[in-house]
């Protein structure tokens, strides 16, 4: 029985399979932890689905920016963007039961067993875990509630630069979201910095989230994706990128969640 976690999909699929091979993954007895964007901008977006979906009871996701506008994008009646490749998904019959079972997947977890928080784009300094993961499920709760389209039509309106609890239930999902999938870099008053996307060094007025000295003084293992420019080095032990680039030409990283080795599968691409 193991647990593993693995980096950002995006519908690469042939190297998602090498990789469950290559560990013998068993979903009967095993967990695999997936750090979101499961799908968009690789060839098979439907096969990383479809298999994830058919194995749903040993899977969970932490949904990413790009899940999460697939689900909007449903909800919404937009038009998808080509690049995303998603056309194959938008034809099958099972797209309900898909969307569906996404919005059953949450934005967080902690595995005590692990010591280990997971998210797609990490951790907000300005949090706690036990606060970060009272935010996911509050999100939760906004992308599964009855009224699910209008927190997504409004999951697009600018961000709210201060938290406060004057801020209306779309403001805070927004908040919350833009945090826990678009995050990467902070700005010197420790505010979101959405537009900046490349390596830790092409900016000397913005700081990586992970350099903060809250996340640096964790004793909890924090493991993300979402950033590909940073190929898997964060240059902190606790701190874990696993979205190394599959879809732009790089590779996919599965990491075993007790010992912490992680493996490597070359892009295809």
């Amino acid at each position: 029985m193991a647990d593993y976690a693995i980096g950002d999909l995006q519908g690469c699929f042939t190297e998602f399979s090498r990789l469950l091979k290559r560990v013998d993954f068993n979903p009967s007895k095993d967990h695999l932890y997936l750090v979101g964007d499961i799908v968009a901008r690789g060839p098979d977006s439907l096969a990383c689905l479809d298999y994830i979906y058919r194995h749903q009871d040993s899977m969970t996701i932490t949904l990413g920016n790009h899940d999460l506008h697939m689900i909007a994008c449903h909800y919404l009646n937009k038009p998808i963007n080509p690049k995303d490749k998603l056309g194959a998904i938008f034809d099958s019959k099972k797209l309900p039961s898909y969307i569906t079972y996404l919005q059953t997947q949450p934005l967080a977890l902690y595995l005590a067993q692990h010591q280990s928080f997971i998210s797609h784009a990490g951790l907000n300094p300005s949090w706690s875990i036990k606060s970060a993961l009272k935010h996911a499920q509050f999100a939760k709760r906004c992308y599964q509630s009855a009224n699910a389209k209008d927190f997504f039509e409004k999951m697009y309106q600018p961000h709210p630069d201060v938290w406060h609890d004057k801020l209306n239930d779309f403001d805070k999902f927004r908040y919350i979201v833009n945090y826990f999938t678009r995050m990467r870099f902070l700005t010197s008053s420790n505010t979101l910095e959405l537009s900046a996307k490349g390596t830790i060094n092409d900016s000397k007025s913005l700081t990586p989230w992970f350099a903060h000295p809250n996340i640096k003084s964790l004793e909890n293992n924090l493991i993300f994706g979402h950033w590909a420019a940073l190929e898997g080095v964060t240059q902190l032990d606790h701190v874990h990128a696993l979205d190394t680039g599959c879809v732009w030409g790089g590779s996919m990283t599965l990491m075993d969640l007790q010992t912490q080795h992680k493996i490597v599968e070359k892009s295809t691409l």
